[in-house]
């Protein structure tokens, strides 16, 4: 199993609770002290660099196929969240590109040739409730996370048929760092209902058994996302009237 983002929060705890239950876990992260210290908790590999690059993924899973000899599941978790709207530095819309979408683009491209010829692989996409809704005051976030749904729900139904189950994880608010550094729009929007994430990993673990395509630790998403689809003019009203709510607090 391997694990980006896996250094901290709801890559960590996934982590360990899978390892808990027997896997063998690679733990990628750009910070790699952090995916160090968590691959020696669960008897790991450790695996520091930038999934998100061609290169980066590249050596990971070689690193993980070298270790280990396959890969059952590849969880895409690592990812970014910047503020503003069009008017946020390119910088930042190109790594919410990078980093939330094209990482999951270059895992599959590595890895499904495996798959393919075994008959059988796993991919999670850590996509955030925010790929099925918006995110409030993070334009490239909600958009980068709606492109990382969109290439999940691709993968599903293209390989679906051939041994290759694809789920898209979508939580709210979850207490990790991204959360803490979300600044006075987040903590309004998110931090009351936040799980933590050993919380999530437990959601991920039942998910597993049934295959589910949308992973959903808060139970509400789904409610909102049936209103978003049955009425999205209904739907972005509240939204408006949210976003007013935030602006005048």
């Amino acid at each position: 199993m391997v694990v980006t983002g896996g250094g901290n929060g709801i890559g960590a705890a996934m982590a360990r609770k899978f390892a808990a239950q027997g896997a063998h876990v690679v733990v990628a992260d750009l910070d790699a002290g952090a995916a160090g210290r968590v691959a020696d908790d669960v008897g790991g590999l450790a695996v520091g660099g930038d999934a998100a690059s061609e290169e980066g993924v590249r050596r990971l899973v070689d690193a993980a196929l070298d270790r280990y000899g396959r890969i059952d599941v590849f969880c895409a978790n690592a990812g970014v969240a910047h503020a503003g709207g069009p008017e946020a530095p390119e910088e930042s819309w190109a790594q919410a590109w990078e980093v939330n979408v094209m990482a999951h683009v270059r895992a599959a491209r590595a890895v499904l040739p495996h798959w393919l010829e075994r008959g059988g692989g796993h991919f999670l996409a850590t996509v955030s409730a925010a790929g099925l809704l918006t995110m409030l005051g993070s334009a490239p976030y909600a958009v980068s996370k709606h492109g990382a749904l969109a290439f999940a729900e691709w993968l599903a139904v293209t390989y679906g048929d051939r041994g290759i189950t694809v789920q898209a994880l979508c939580p709210q608010g979850v207490r990790t760092d991204m959360l803490g550094n979300s600044g006075e729009t987040g903590q309004r929007l998110l931090a009351d209902g936040a799980l933590e994430p050993e919380e999530v990993a437990d959601v991920v673990l039942e998910s597993f058994a049934d295959k589910r395509f949308l992973i959903l630790p808060h139970s509400e998403v789904g409610e909102y996302y049936a209103l978003r689809a049955a009425d999205p003019d209904r739907w972005q009203g509240g939204m408006r009237k949210l976003q007013r709510r935030v602006q005048q607090a």
